[in-house]
């Protein structure tokens, strides 16, 4: 019973900051990549920030230098260090893996439930 547990949202005002965590927790023998994604109302869900095992890490353009993904493997837990936000920063975040349950071969893609990050005066 493999899941992706997210905390962290809220409400902040533009320029401040939070840290999104997504603990994956089951089990699991290998995480590949952990994501951050976002999704608005009426439109796609979008890649936010990627990192791999090798702690390789990538960025949308409309977050990098204000964004930051890191990793903690001993956790199997994944952040996003979001700081001067934006109010079209407010979306749902949600916190996607890939990875190998114990006793399966395959690499499959698990979401969290998503939490909600509002930014506004």
């Amino acid at each position: 019973q493999v899941h992706l547990v997210e905390s962290g949202g809220g409400l902040v005002q533009p320029g401040g900051s939070l840290r999104l965590s997504c603990a994956a927790s089951g089990s699991i023998l290998s995480i590949n990549a952990m994501d951050w994604y976002r999704q608005v109302p009426g439109k796609e869900r979008e890649l936010v920030a990627t990192i791999g095992r090798g702690n390789n890490t990538s960025y949308a353009a409309s977050v990098k230098g204000r964004f930051s993904i890191s990793r903690d493997n001993a956790d199997n837990t994944v952040y996003l260090q979001m700081n001067s936000l934006k109010p079209e920063d407010t979306a749902v975040y949600y916190c996607f893996a890939r990875l190998t349950p114990r006793g399966m071969s395959g690499v499959y893609p698990y979401w969290g439930q998503g939490t909600q990050v509002t930014v506004s005066s």
